[in-house]
């Protein structure tokens, strides 16, 4: 664990050879970046420390996540950046390369999807997989076309992109997310979703260390969400630190078993960097970009 702070916030020490972090509520909010972002993210670059960005949101492509973080001030590479477009794509060339596939699903990841090479259907007599996703254009009529698939037709299975229950937005609100959709369909077919390409699941922290031959142990998983983004921490052996600026709550931190609880809880992002290093800078929150 790392040093106590008077807040009880429990603040690193050291510096650690990768950084995996998520996005929303974590990097920005909004079209807003987070305070500390912006030196956080140089002072690591500056050092050659490798950084990848996660996300469980499947509505945006890594192109467009790059896009976004380059109009925010952060220029990253596309190959630093993977979601549950990637990782659903990958698992299904993986698994079931001549699947026809029913995305409940928005453009970027339909898009994604077919230039992979997959065909898409909603033809229920033709469909093999049903993909839950973060869809707000889920409508009754997609709801009967996985129906028929997966009940009347029993051919196919479903899979889900993200465990999510909602996305955050700025001022506390949010909207449904991929889970609930996953809800409605197992409620009314009596099927179980088989396969999850989202945080937690494992499959995300190789997705996280692809290509920095950094051992798990060696890697600081960062985000606000204690089920998703420290779990996946946790189960995969990286180091993890909660930031308070999205989800997740101190409390329930501390409410958790000690062996499922953040490694670090940090109230804002840079303080990732250890204090000899905001001293060595000259580093305070009242200069943070």
């Amino acid at each position: 664990m790392g040093a106590q702070s008077a807040a009880g916030l429990r603040l690193p020490e050291k510096l650690y050879d990768a950084y995996v972090f998520d996005m929303d509520g974590t990097i920005y909010l909004g079209d807003h970046l987070l305070p500390g972002v912006t030196r956080m993210l140089g002072e690591l670059r500056r050092r050659d420390i490798g950084v990848r960005f996660l996300s469980n949101n499947p509505t945006k492509d890594p192109h467009q996540y790059s896009e976004k973080l380059a109009k925010l001030g952060l220029p990253t590479d596309v190959q630093d950046i993977a979601n549950t477009v990637v990782t659903t794509a990958g698992w299904l060339k993986e698994h079931h390369p001549d699947a026809v596939l029913f995305p409940i699903a928005e453009k970027p990841l339909c898009d994604y999807l077919v230039n992979e090479g997959f065909e898409l259907s909603e033809d229920p007599e033709k469909i093999d997989i049903v993909i839950a996703s973060y869809d707000r254009t889920f409508d009754y009529r997609k709801l009967q076309i996985a129906f028929d698939a997966l009940w009347f037709h029993k051919r196919a299975i479903l899979v889900q992109t993200n465990p999510d229950r909602y996305c955050p937005f700025p001022g506390g609100r949010g909207e449904p997310d991929c889970a609930a959709i996953v809800a409605a369909i197992e409620a009314c077919t009596g099927v179980t979703c088989q396969a999850n390409f989202g945080k937690p699941d494992p499959i995300m922290v190789e997705e996280a260390l692809r290509g920095f031959g950094v051992e798990p142990a060696r890697a600081v998983m960062v985000g606000d969400r204690l089920g998703t983004d420290i779990k996946m921490a946790v189960d995969g052996g990286m180091a993890s630190a909660l930031v308070l600026t999205g989800d997740s709550t101190q409390e329930e931190s501390e409410a958790l078993p000690t062996e499922e609880q953040p490694t670090y809880v940090l109230d804002r992002i840079d303080r990732l960097i250890p204090q000899a290093i905001w001293d060595e800078l000259g580093w305070t929150e009242d200069n943070d970009q």
